[in-house]
């Protein structure tokens, strides 16, 4: 399919996951059927190079606007299913940025057969340990936290740490990988149907083909922090979604008269507008940057500070806007309007866990330290 083709099928997906959400939170179930509409639409492929017949999205910059757009309307959809399709971008990314050609080829055929990746990186005291062995293999000790579509990403990152304390980036084959996985560690509030359990992967032995990049490289900038505009998307079609159906409920209600709801949805209507403003001119910075996202890493960037720092304006003006949509729907509709079967208790949950990404912070004080280190007016600050 064309990309405009795609577009439109996305449209037509996430409508369909936005009716079947409900089902999957209450039982707490992955998302399959969604995933199986995915597969057919091309969207597990699409984010490979048009190299290995892709459309390059997540990659080859030009797009990244659509990209962004794409991810946004999954969210919209369900914001389960968009936080388990933008770790497959992410994962995609990652493999093209940093894999050898052989790697990436055999990466590209498995994404053709459907297998969904993810990247796997969360971990607590007994996180995951990379040991070489002799015969050129390397066994895993350890465990994985938030493992998010365990049972189904069949091809998930699962970085650790070497001997000399280097983080290495790799993948598990999980139908060969004999994992122990721990269920009863997610009894999350929101966003259950990701199934994020906890994996021990103590045993698993994996080729060298199967390590990625060199050690550092997951942490190396601008990927690490630019891939946050990916997950921002996501969490903006979240806040879309609630948007909607806070307004679709006062029209049900008849309550569109007062002053006070025209208030409010005034202003969530301005934010959610906003967080699309941000979203674009996010594409633009990115597709001005290099011909791929973040550029060659064998290459010198002398703006990737300038990119890491605009993404993370992004992340935090988005998770602003989004706690800010919570915060009106809330008033809007009041106690009645947060009980079931109305979707917004649900997509106040989903949302309100998404937002709770690592680093807060410092996403903020790096833009801080980003625009004290610059002597360029406002206007000036973020060209490229």
């Amino acid at each position: 399919m064309s990309l405009t083709q795609i577009i439109q099928k996305t449209k037509e997906i996430a409508d369909f996951a936005a009716a079947n959400a409900d089902k999957l939170d209450k039982q707490a179930i992955f998302p399959v059927e969604e995933f199986q509409h995915f597969a057919v639409t091309g969207l597990l492929t699409a984010p490979l190079s048009r190299h290995w017949s892709g459309l390059g999205l997540g990659f080859e910059t030009g797009h990244t606007e659509k990209l962004l757009l794409l991810l946004k309307e999954i969210g919209r959809g369900n914001l389960v299913v968009g936080r388990i399709y933008e770790g497959h971008v992410n994962a995609l990314q990652l493999i093209q940025t940093f894999g050898t050609p052989e790697q990436i080829e055999s990466y590209a055929a498995d994404a053709k057969q459907h297998k969904i990746f993810g990247v796997w990186n969360a971990e607590a005291e007994d996180g995951v340990k990379i040991i070489p062995l002799d015969n050129r293999k390397y066994r895993l000790e350890g465990s994985k936290t938030f493992c998010t579509g365990c049972g189904y990403v069949e091809r998930p990152f699962v970085n650790g740490k070497l001997p000399d304390g280097g983080w290495q980036m790799c993948i598990v084959a999980m139908e060969k990988a004999k994992t122990v996985v721990d269920s009863d560690w997610w009894q999350p509030s929101g966003m259950r149907a990701t199934v994020s359990y906890k994996v021990d992967f103590t045993g698993v032995e994996i080729e060298q083909q199967s390590l990625i990049g060199q050690p550092g490289d997951y942490f190396r900038q601008p990927w690490l922090s630019g891939g946050v505009i990916r997950f921002a998307a996501v969490q903006l079609g979240g806040a879309e979604a609630l948007f909607d159906a806070t307004r679709q409920y006062l029209q049900k209600l008849d309550r569109c008269d007062h002053p006070h709801q025209q208030e409010r949805l005034g202003k969530m209507a301005i934010a959610i507008e906003s967080g699309k403003l941000w979203l674009q001119r996010a594409a633009r910075l990115v597709d001005n940057y290099a011909p791929v996202f973040g550029g060659y890493p064998q290459d010198n960037h002398e703006q990737a500070t300038k990119l890491v720092a605009y993404a993370n304006m992004v992340r935090t003006a988005i998770e602003q806007i989004c706690l800010d949509t919570i915060q009106l729907s809330q008033r809007s509709i009041g106690t009645l309007g947060l009980l079931p079967p109305e979707p917004m208790e649900r997509l106040i949950r989903d949302l309100s866990l998404y937002l709770r990404q690592p680093a807060f912070d410092t996403a903020i004080t790096n833009v801080g330290q980003y625009v004290l280190s610059k002597t360029d007016l406002a206007r000036e600050l973020w060209e490229l």
